[in-house]
């Protein structure tokens, strides 16, 4: 997919309404309880207060632990399942609202990639009609739809006539998420959110599909919002990295800024639980003890205190908020080493350990 074309910026959007400066989303206090089935006011707190904004054309990457709430997220932000409180806004517009932009509008310029390739398909529809289908759903006529379709398994390696009537059953894993990509490509988003897209890919063919997202990004002027339980592959597609832990975003900022010094104790723990390639730096004692704890009783204050090596009577006591982050290089965390006021021990010299 290479050729001289690749390197020329893409035009700019006509849907782009604020310029390059303003935020393509913004969350503001998302929340998504979940109720608990047989016990009375049980919830299961999945989101719990989320803010964040992504800026146009970067790729935000979002990470943590299973079950810290990073797939739910994804799924507020399109409107798939509704927040309990909270609010999204789209280019300057909030989704839902009477004088914004409605959830049918905000899914014409968001779509998702879902981390099971194959059961994200329908199994009996060939490939070309299921890349097809949101054109065609969104006003397009069939021969059009069809047109749409052949060029978007183009555009992700795929030769429409040898792989477009074949059924997903007769393709591999990695094919199967180049028609996934294909397919939320066809409606010409803006942005997507792409939960888990490699995960279920051997490490051969997980490069090429994040290349071809690379690529796909540049030509196509695209946003990418990148969940991921893997490290490694967040370091390399994201330009910054959200940090969830217990429904909580607890850091966020540049993924070279974040990777070289993390500033949360749960991410430092994140990043030592890596993998090493060098058998003198073997991991001999866990990097994070415990498992989290119960989202529909969670501890009070900050909520990573039960696992926190730092942890002081502060945190027990006070939940640290994320400071508002400004400007593009910007690097903050939830944790009250980090805030001198705050009263650790700590406070102003975080350890490095």
């Amino acid at each position: 997919m290479s050729g001289a074309l690749d390197h020329i910026a893409p035009a700019p959007d006509p849907r782009d309404r604020g310029g390059p400066q303003q935020p393509l989303l913004i969350a503001t206090d998302l929340r998504k309880h979940f109720p608990v089935k047989g016990a009375k006011r049980k919830v299961v707190r999945a989101v719990d207060g989320v803010s964040f904004s992504v800026r146009k054309g970067e790729t935000l990457g979002i990470v943590g632990e299973s079950g810290c709430g990073k797939s739910t997220l994804a799924r507020l932000l399109l409107h798939l399942i509704v927040p309990n409180a909270g609010q999204v806004v789209f280019d300057g517009d909030a989704v839902g609202s009477p004088d914004g932009i409605t959830v049918s509008a905000l899914r014409r310029q968001a779509q998702m990639v879902f981390q099971d390739s194959y059961s994200s398909l329908n199994p009996r529809m060939p490939v070309r009609d299921s890349v097809a289908f949101g054109p065609f759903v969104q006003g397009a006529k069939k021969p059009e739809a069809r047109d749409i379709a052949r060029r978007m398994l183009g555009q992700v390696g795929l030769d429409a006539d040898l792989f477009g009537p074949r059924y997903p059953h007769e393709l591999s894993g990695g094919q199967k998420q180049r028609v996934n990509i294909a397919r939320a490509l066809a409606t010409s988003p803006r942005m997507v959110v792409l939960d888990e897209p490699v995960s279920a890919l051997d490490k051969s063919v997980e490069a090429q599909v994040l290349n071809l997202l690379l690529d796909l990004k540049h030509r196509l002027g695209l946003t990418y919002l990148f969940i991921s339980h893997d490290l490694s592959v967040v370091r390399y597609i994201a330009d910054r990295v959200l940090v969830m832990y217990l429904g909580r975003v607890v850091e966020l900022g540049p993924s070279d800024s974040l990777f070289r010094r993390p500033l949360h104790p749960y991410t430092r723990a994140l990043l030592a639980s890596r993998p090493s390639m060098d058998p003198a730096r073997r991991i001999e004692e866990p990097p994070i003890a415990g498992d989290p704890p119960n989202p529909i009783d969670p501890p009070s204050g900050c909520r990573f205190h039960t696992r926190c090596p730092f942890a002081e009577a502060v945190c027990f006591a006070r939940d640290p908020p994320l400071p508002a982050t400004i400007g593009i290089d910007t690097h903050s965390a939830a944790c009250h080493m980090q805030d001198r006021a705050s009263g650790h021990g700590l406070a102003g010299h975080p350890t490095d350990a």
